[in-house]
């Protein structure tokens, strides 16, 4: 009886240490099981905040490149086209004072006016005022081939102004030659050689041989421009291409 108490005793304890064996064998199994799948099939915290990190930069990074590229290139796009529009500028000054007449023309309220008359640089006064040959006619309009012309700068711009009729007509709307124009120093050229700073002719029909125009742009260094007039456009007067005394810039 004592013998079989004993097995019966022994017994249960046997199968509760097998089966506590078989679940921690179980567990440790399911928990390796468990790791493996995770290392497989996701990221831990600090990897995904690093990744982000990383990403954020580059991001950073290719967005100022991409702005820089944009900056550079609509400064260079600006530039352009303030070069261009002086260049159509100077053209459009060249081609008016190479083919200067000498036609005396009436102002609007019918006074005579001097064929070329041309001053200092003033706000309220145009600094060249002259009759040009030469205007061409693509749309054969009934008009002379003349074509009176006044130069002014004002609010910081050279505007050109080109009249209808040479006679009696009323101003147009100015075109602008030049923007940004900070300063501007004007002189002509006397026949004799002289340069004089307002030119008052003692014949209404006499011109200038030359103008010589000093242009500063913004904080650019000054641009020295000369132009001949009229018949002397097509031979240089003795000394016109020599350096001028004090003139910064080039010619």
């Amino acid at each position: 009886m004592r013998t079989r108490s004993a097995e019966h005793c022994f017994t249960p304890l046997v199968r509760s240490v097998q089966q506590g064996f078989t679940f921690l064998r179980r567990s440790a199994q399911q928990g390796d099981a468990f790791g493996t799948r995770s290392a497989e099939h996701g990221f831990t915290l600090i990897e995904l905040m690093v990744a982000v990190m990383i990403f954020a930069m580059l991001a950073t990074t290719g967005v100022l490149l991409l702005r820089g590229s944009v900056d550079a290139q609509a400064a260079v796009r600006g530039h352009l086209e303030t070069l261009g529009g002086l260049q159509r500028g100077i053209s459009t000054l060249d081609a008016d004072l190479a083919q200067a007449s000498a036609r005396i023309s009436r102002t609007q309220a019918g006074t005579l006016a001097p064929a070329f008359f041309g001053r200092a640089a003033q706000d309220d006064l145009p600094l060249m005022q002259f009759v040009r040959g030469g205007w061409s006619n693509p749309g054969n309009l009934r008009r002379p081939s003349l074509q009176k012309v006044e130069y002014w700068w004002r609010e910081r711009r050279l505007e050109r102004i080109g009249y209808n009729f040479v006679d009696g007509a009323v101003p147009p709307e100015p075109a602008v030659i030049a923007q940004n124009v900070t300063d501007l120093k004007i002189r002509y050229r006397a026949p004799r050689g002289d340069w004089l700073d307002v030119w008052s002719p003692e014949k209404p029909d006499d011109m200038p041989v030359a103008v010589e125009m000093t242009l500063t742009q913004g904080k650019a260094p000054p641009l020295v421009l000369r132009f001949l007039v009229g018949a002397g456009a097509g031979q240089t007067p003795k000394g016109l291409n020599a350096p001028t005394e004090g003139a910064p810039g080039g010619t």
